[in-house]
């Protein structure tokens, strides 16, 4: 018993640890932005109280601040999967883009067929999330079968999509009857309902939470999840245990690409409902970011891509109502993620502690 005590308490002191690292990594930026606000805006005080406070101020402002954390929800829980498994998907941006088109095209194409609103939308949903899947697996064959980098593989692979994508958008599948360089909408049928009106918040966000659900439950509850994770934390010792290495690796790249491409299809289906030429740009960088925060944990991704969404919310409101520019936001989010991807703030607690008890 006393043994299984000092577990509890040496997990319980790892997560503080850990989340003390992240504090110190996130309090670092938010001062670089407090720093940046009184060395370029006339009026810092204004603009600090428009960038913290006014994502908050009314129902629109807030339910867009957390609709904008939808995808980031799907693409951090994609990249959290990768991540456990040992390996790295930098196709993001092309998996979201995508899984947003495929769902487009084939939610068209349903309603043409006439089918059920909800079933052609779970369909649609399916060929979005699927398609970017394929993608995504690909590169975990190539890894799987060559020993191929799958982070050169994955991020050659998605500036592909984008491109080709990006003429499919302008070209073949241009509407003709808008000035914006987009695909068709998607009929009324076939969209999730607002939750939070006057705001563009949908019905997007209980999928997100209960993707977040699940990939818990899969991670910590299932034998695949375990054994992603013991391939993720050693593949040779995942070898002596007769887990298959490459079919792992295969499918931690699968379910990354079909979150990914989850989050493409939701925003379609909640906040576009249709495909704008790179209406993604970003959003697989800042899943990446929100994974690394959460330190690939499934249920933190929530609260770190809240945390992103209201850096760019907050920017956007400092750029409207003050004299700052909204690139202020990209200053802070490179921050946030030079410092996150160091391993030195993360481990301070530990080395400190580890000071305090004698040990080398």
């Amino acid at each position: 018993m006393k043994k299984h005590e000092t577990l509890q308490d040496s997990k319980i002191r790892s997560a503080l640890e850990n989340a003390g690292g992240l504090v110190l990594i996130l309090g670092i930026s938010l001062l670089v932005l407090i720093m940046l606000a009184f060395l370029l805006s006339r009026n810092p005080v204004k603009t600090l109280r428009y960038f913290f406070l006014g994502p908050l101020q009314n129902t629109y402002y807030t339910g867009n601040l957390i609709n904008s954390a939808i995808p980031l929800i799907f693409g951090g829980l994609g990249v959290s999967i990768a991540l456990r498994g040992g390996n790295f998907n930098l196709g993001g941006e092309g998996q979201i883009y995508a899984g947003a088109f495929t769902a487009t095209i084939a939610a068209l194409a349903f309603s043409d067929l006439s089918l059920p609103g909800p079933v052609g939308q779970g369909l649609a949903f399916l060929a979005g999330s699927l398609f970017a899947a394929l993608m995504a697996a690909f590169s975990g064959f190539l890894k799987a079968k060559w020993n191929t980098n799958e982070l050169i593989t994955s991020f050659l692979l998605s500036n592909t999509l984008i491109l080709i994508i990006n003429y499919l958008v302008t070209g073949p599948f241009l509407d003709s009857g808008t000035n914006l360089q987009s695909t068709g909408k998607i009929p009324e049928s076939f969209r999730l309902p607002r939750i939070l009106p006057p705001s563009s918040l949908s019905a997007a966000l209980f999928a997100a939470l209960i993707a977040v659900v699940l990939v818990h439950i899969f991670l910590y509850k299932t034998r695949a999840g375990y054994e992603i994770r013991i391939c993720g934390r050693s593949p040779r010792f995942a070898a002596y245990g007769g887990i298959n290495i490459a079919g792992t690796t295969v499918l931690s790249m699968f379910l990354s690409g079909f979150f990914y491409g989850s989050g493409g299809a939701m925003a379609v289906f909640g906040t576009y409902y249709s495909t704008m030429k790179e209406f993604s740009a970003g959003m697989g960088w800042n899943s990446l970011a929100v994974a690394l925060i959460a330190r690939s944990r499934p249920v933190a991704v929530i609260p770190a891509a809240l945390f992103f969404a209201w850096i760019g919310s907050g920017a956007r409101m400092a750029m409207q109502f003050s004299d700052m520019t909204f690139e202020i936001s990209s200053i802070v989010q490179s921050v946030i993620f030079f410092l996150v991807t160091s391993s030195v703030l993360l481990d301070l607690f530990k080395k400190k502690r580890f000071r305090k008890r004698g040990d080398p």
